[in-house]
């Protein structure tokens, strides 16, 4: 648990959201709570969310629910329609909000109508917001992307975003769509699928591949976007029920090595967080095709303690402790 100034910086007033996701996913209280219907009532109107909305551009001629364009919805990294709709279901608004429904509904349209406007990180990210955001799987779109999803794993167990014969520990947002997706809705192919999945990354101990440890993945980000860290790893296999499994040690003691003395969670860096000497891909912050530069997208200061890295962590730890 933490300790009782974490607690009563988490559940400032000034930022809804984080008060929010506090007393749901740390203390679990309900959903009917007066508490938690104030905090997310506020959610809107006050911090980092409300922010964003402030952005979100006008109606036009039907054209709703976007960001900077309604052309590309992705660009520019990372303050366009896609990026600013995953962070605002993070902070906890759901599809009951009229300008995030507007964008579940836009997002939906343009990227999962038919497979052949799929991309593998994108259809599962935007599966996976939409998903929290309440715009669940009884919409066809979303059930036929998690069929997808399953189709798309590799025979090693993991995904790819780009073309490869094996997965990668970078491709963890199949996963995630389906940690989205209540239990007791998962097919046979799904809990298969997620079986697979999680034993790809316990094998690798979260963060075993290629022949040196890959630096950016030990610096704790948020957003995260679909960069991949070990707190990332971290929240996806507590999610799915691996929280006591003897390989997730190595990642749960850096955790916890790297809480500060005063029981907070510092950010470590913003995304795109890569090495200098990384080849020019589609991961990269501008490559030469790039029309667009890529913008960070944060609300607190590196180095600093996070309240998204502190919660996110907190929600690890709790589940490491109580999942069987």
């Amino acid at each position: 648990m933490p300790n009782e100034s974490t607690v009563e910086w988490l559940l400032q007033r000034d930022q809804p959201a984080a008060r929010y996701l506090t007393l749901t996913q740390i203390f679990d209280r309900p959903l009917e709570d007066e508490e938690v219907k104030e905090a997310y009532s506020e959610i809107p109107t006050r911090g980092w969310a409300a922010e964003i909305l402030k952005e979100q551009l006008p109606d036009f001629y039907g054209l709703r629910g976007y960001w900077h364009n309604y052309v590309l919805l992705d660009r520019p990294k990372y303050v366009a329609t896609e990026w600013k709709f995953l962070v605002l279901v993070d902070l906890g608004l759901t599809a009951k909000n009229g300008q995030v429904l507007k964008t579940c509904e836009l997002l939906s349209e343009r990227y999962l109508k038919n497979e052949e406007n799929y991309h593998l990180c994108t259809t599962a990210n935007i599966t996976r917001a939409l998903l929290q955001a309440g715009y669940d799987d009884g919409h066809d779109r979303v059930r036929q992307t998690l069929d997808w999803l399953v189709k798309e794993q590799k025979e090693d167990g993991g995904w790819h975003c780009f073309e490869s014969t094996k997965g990668t520990l970078d491709c963890w947002e199949p996963l995630s769509a389906f940690s989205a997706l209540s239990r007791n809705r998962w097919s046979r192919g799904i809990k298969k699928s997620v079986e697979r999945g999680a034993e790809f990354y316990l094998e690798r101990k979260l963060f075993k591949e290629g022949p040196r440890r890959y630096a950016p993945w030990f610096r704790f980000h948020y957003p995260v976007h679909y960069y991949y860290d070990l707190l990332v790893g971290l929240d996806l296999l507590t999610s799915l029920g691996y929280g006591k499994d003897s390989r997730m040690k190595f990642a749960l003691d850096l955790l916890r090595k790297k809480r500060r003395s005063d029981g907070r969670w510092a950010l470590d860096a913003l995304n795109p967080d890569l090495p200098a000497d990384l080849p020019e891909t589609d991961y990269s912050t501008s490559p030469p095709f790039e029309p667009f530069p890529a913008v960070p997208l944060g609300f607190e200061k590196v180095g600093r303690p996070s309240k998204m890295i502190t919660l996110r962590a907190l929600r690890v730890l709790g589940r490491a402790e109580t999942i069987v």
